[in-house]
């Protein structure tokens, strides 16, 4: 296959491989430590800050690496037996993340604006957390493991609980996929997309792109798998991954309110790191929809929209995606004060 015939096609699956557990294990993860020059969107007027309250509400934030600040300068995480622990980003999350934007905002310290983002998590994995405090083993496709006991306590204490889950349950699969029609040759290319190196559009990561894919050098029955991934079985995966997501969301709601009641859900909605490929398109389209009728049928619970996300290259927020989904939760939370105190 000549390589301009595969080029956005595997750069659409790079950036999903940024987003493999086992891969950021092995790397330092990419950092950011502000935004660039050329990365703008239009930004909603920021909520206003809360007046400050003799008793500090409590915000915790559900969820995979997005919701952990993979990306992010000051992200903390240490290695663990089985992948990562990330105890010390509960608390010690990255300054320009959106869970720190939040806490700000509302006038919160470090214990009251709680970071649960879990690199690697599945929608599957998100109802054990919720449930049981822990997975009962390690997920085999994403390469994550994690016990926190103290989870299920945030949650009880929580006033606002934000879940974002539900990417990782097609993108894991796909990244397995690649790898096994390319007999892992994608491998090395994904790793450089975790290291940081292609994160801010420029010439150099272009042609550092490129010479990835040329390194490659996949044979003539490595090419024809990765046509029928990239052509059919990614539309494939994205429609198991739907029923999966559709499945388990309800649940991971449901278990929530038995460890809390009455706190106010918001179910931040998704947004598409790879527009290039339509089953992904469609994928988060689909979720979306879902998403939004989800919370109309429940209690205390708000869909948030997130459409003009900015993503970097490995597929988590920019600077500018973190301040964006924070103002788009603030403005969530002050209507529902407002409507509250009406």
């Amino acid at each position: 296959m000549k390589l301009k015939r595969i080029t956005s096609a595997l750069l659409a699956a790079a950036m999903m491989m940024a987003l493999s557990v086992p891969a950021f294990a092995a790397q330092e993860p990419a950092t950011e430590d502000a935004a660039p020059a050329q990365q703008t969107e239009e930004q909603p007027e920021t909520a206003e800050a809360a007046e400050p309250a003799q008793e500090q509400l409590t915000y915790v934030a559900l969820g995979d690496s997005i919701v952990a600040g993979v990306g992010l300068k000051g992200l903390k995480y240490t290695s663990a037996p089985i992948g990562l622990d990330l105890a010390e980003n509960f608390e010690g999350y990255p300054k320009k993340c959106y869970v720190a934007r939040i806490a700000k905002s509302l006038n919160l310290d470090r214990q009251h604006a709680i970071d649960l983002g879990l690199p690697g998590l599945m929608t599957k994995d998100m109802v054990d957390m919720v449930r049981d405090g822990a997975m009962p083993q390690m997920n085999q496709a994403s390469g994550s493991y994690y016990v926190y006991p103290q989870y299920q306590e945030y949650l009880r204490n929580a006033d606002i609980i934000s879940i974002q889950i539900g990417s990782n349950d097609a993108l894991v699969p796909c990244i397995v996929a690649l790898g096994e029609a390319t007999n892992w040759k994608s491998e090395q290319l994904a790793n450089t997309v975790i290291t940081g190196m292609l994160r801010d559009p420029s010439i150099e990561s272009l042609q550092l792109l490129f010479s990835g894919l040329s390194k490659m050098k996949l044979t003539k029955e490595e090419s024809a798998a990765t046509r029928q991934l990239l052509n059919h079985d990614m539309k494939t995966i994205c429609d198991e991954a739907y029923v999966t997501v559709t499945t388990n969301l309800p649940q991971v709601i449901a278990e929530i309110r038995k460890l809390n009641p009455d706190a106010e859900i918001l179910l931040v909605g998704y947004t598409n790191p790879v527009p290039m490929l339509s089953c992904w398109t469609n994928y988060f389209r689909s979720l979306n929809t879902f998403a939004k009728d989800l919370a109309a049928q429940q209690e205390n619970v708000t869909f948030v929209s997130i459409p003009l996300t900015m993503t970097a290259a490995d597929g988590h927020p920019t600077i500018c995606g973190h301040r964006y989904i924070a103002n788009r939760l603030l403005s969530a939370i002050k209507k529902i004060n407002k409507e509250k105190n009406s």
